[in-house]
């Protein structure tokens, strides 16, 4: 996610924060090297020139000048102006009270993750307690409207489709009448897109939109795109009025020139990213988090956020207490590596932890090591995770065998379940500890 703007941004900060005296020159030599990651990033010129006019004028100021620690000072501007560009703040969907009906409509051209993206959006808003229904309203693209249904059936959230129907408007108008039938309070509107924009698909979508009346009128851009998604933006503002973008594939987008444009350009917020293909790979578009991941400084209430989705509180104090008892278990280690797997990729989590993005080789990180690890344990009996101590050399060979790895993997795993154990032991029973290590991490953060 934006690897290498992060990696250009991480190497200036570091260069700056620690200087106890900054002169113009410092400043120039700064912001020309800013500039320049921002051109490599693929960002619009006309906002990259804003950006160094207004970084150069503030920073030659008494702000970093006369300031008591111009390095960091000269850090917290950069990071102020990255914010604004993306945004400044959050912006949320303006839907209506749960008595009435919302409804969203989705844009896009083929191929930016429409779809998939309108249902994600329908899983976050059930997650939050609406009533989110999807009508299938792409009559274009063969198999789009049964893409919907399997993808609203991994949700369990309705989609109302009209097999044969040609006409888009008449499938949103029905699909509107049925909402309110059905007292669903949140209508997702999912409409058809071209390989490139054109008159047809544009007079379509102006139609569906003054059928439906939509609170939200939502771009869904393909963010690796760069400068192409912003002109594409543009053009949807221009004859649909936009009132937000959703970008997808940011987890693949290693330059981050939309999410710096997009603002600036065309006025309208980046409300969310889609950073993974999982359904719950969807987040709310926060430019101060973005901003600071930018800068290698971290995302620490993102991590924190993730962790609390996955983590509930009751299940945290009984594995603290089993953990006191010395009754960790196989499978309990293997619950952990799932909760940790559906907080997102390595990658993303790396960029989290403040320090580390851009410090650790990814590529030496051993992925398949974790899956042979979830395939050890998921290979063995309930009676083997249960008790660790009745696998002797006849069950590791079986086990081997029946995850696709060595005996020497088991008895690997076997021995780093074993010391996971006793040092969980010890720190479930020492509150000072527990208390120190706290401290540690909040030194490291």
């Amino acid at each position: 996610m934006l690897e290498k703007l992060t990696n250009t941004f991480g190497d200036i900060v570091r260069s700056v924060s620690g200087k106890s005296k900054i002169t113009e020159k410092n400043i120039e030599e700064t912001v020309e090297h800013i500039k320049m990651a921002l051109l490599e990033a693929d960002v619009n010129l006309r906002v990259v020139r804003r950006f160094v006019n207004a970084t150069v004028e503030e920073a030659k100021g008494e702000k970093v000048l006369r300031a008591v620690d111009p390095g960091q000072q000269f850090v917290k501007i950069i990071y102020d102006r990255i914010v604004k560009l993306l945004g400044d703040t959050k912006t949320d969907l303006q839907l209506k009270g749960p008595d009435t009906q919302s409804v969203i409509l989705m844009l896009g051209l083929q191929g930016a993750g429409k779809t998939t993206a309108s249902h994600k959006l329908a899983a976050r808003l059930k997650k939050e307690g609406r009533r989110p229904l999807m009508v299938a309203a792409d009559l274009v693209r063969p198999a789009a409207v049964e893409q919907l249904k399997v993808l609203g059936e991994k949700i369990d959230v309705p989609v109302y489709f009209e097999d044969g129907e040609k006409d888009a408007v008449k499938v949103a108008k029905n699909g509107l009448s049925y909402a309110k039938k059905n007292g669903f309070d949140t209508i997702i509107v999912d409409t058809a897109g071209r390989l490139q924009i054109d008159e047809v698909m544009m007079q379509e979508l102006v139609n569906v939109k003054k059928s439906v009346d939509p609170v939200e009128t939502i771009l869904v851009a393909d963010a690796m795109t760069g400068q192409n998604a912003v002109d594409i933006a543009k053009s949807f503002d221009e004859q649909l009025g936009l009132t937000g973008v959703i970008l997808t594939k940011f987890d693949s987008d290693a330059r981050g020139g939309a999410a710096l444009s997009l603002k600036t350009i065309t006025g309208k917020p980046i409300l969310f990213i889609g950073t993974g293909e999982k359904t719950e790979d969807f987040e709310p578009f926060h430019p101060e988090r973005i901003a600071s991941r930018i800068l290698g400084m971290g995302d620490v209430v993102s991590l924190v956020e993730k962790a609390q989705e996955q983590i509930d509180l009751e299940e945290a104090k009984k594995l603290e207490a089993k953990m006191a008892r010395n009754d960790f278990t196989l499978d309990d280690m293997l619950d952990q590596f799932e909760k940790v797997g559906k907080m997102g990729s390595i990658s993303s989590l790396i960029q989290m932890i403040p320090g580390l993005s851009g410090q650790i080789d990814e590529s030496k990180i051993d992925l398949d090591g974790m899956k042979h690890q979830k395939a050890i344990i998921q290979a063995m009996t309930k009676k083997e995770r249960a008790n660790h101590l009745i696998i002797g050399p006849a069950r590791r060979k079986r086990i081997a065998k029946g995850s696709g790895t060595s005996v020497s993997d088991v008895n690997k795993l076997i021995k780093q379940f074993e010391k996971t154990r006793l040092t969980m032991k010890k720190l479930a029973r020492n509150r000072g500890l527990q208390a120190k290590m706290m401290q540690q991490l909040g030194n490291f953060m």
